[in-house]
């Protein structure tokens, strides 16, 4: 990895680089200064696979693809009513920065969810744009479009019906135990 990061800061002008990881490998991603992206992925010797449709192997061998697994439904719900819950009290604490950036979090587990129940992959937004219209237009209604008090109350109580109605589709059961908190939430 060291070699790798000392030849593309060298030849290549990189300007920055970030590690993230996967179970099984690194990705070192740099920013070259001509705003192009170059991800290389580190994987312990025989572990190389895809894990995703875009994968082309250049030399050597690679195993079964094993594409990574979808986050739980229940995860999703979870994560968005915790979120919906820290957007409240950010909203009735004046605190306008942090109950859109809740907001926005709740939202995007929503999407996830809405992902995920119909077989597109929910990670990173990679299949929010082949959601349904209906969908799209129910979250596009918890997009925040101003840091106003009423404006944050208007897109907080349509993410929460997003949220409900794809909680109940996804997981009945949960979906309506949630019903009662969730619609407190709004008032």
């Amino acid at each position: 990895m060291a070699d790798w990061t000392a030849w593309l800061y060298e030849n290549h002008g990189a300007a920055h680089h970030l590690d993230v990881f996967h179970p099984d490998a690194v990705y070192r991603v740099f920013l070259l200064s001509s705003s192009l992206q170059v991800d290389l992925s580190f994987w312990p010797r025989g572990q190389l696979r895809p894990i995703g449709p875009a994968f082309r192997l250049l030399f050597g061998e690679a195993r079964d693809p094993s594409p990574p697994a979808a986050p739980e439904p229940s995860r999703l719900i979870g994560l968005g009513w915790l979120y919906a819950v820290h957007a409240r009290s950010s909203i009735a604490r004046g605190r306008v920065w942090q109950a859109e950036y809740m907001i926005s979090g709740a939202r995007d587990h929503v999407l996830a969810l809405a992902c995920r129940r119909r077989g597109l992959p929910a990670a990173q937004g990679r299949g929010i744009d082949e959601l349904p219209q209906e969908i799209t237009a129910r979250l596009a209604a918890a997009l925040v479009r101003s840091l106003e008090a009423s404006e944050l109350e208007r897109a907080f109580a349509a993410l929460v019906d997003a949220l409900l109605r794809e909680a109940e589709e996804s997981d009945p059961s949960l979906g309506q135990r949630l019903a009662v908190p969730l619609t407190e939430l709004v008032r």
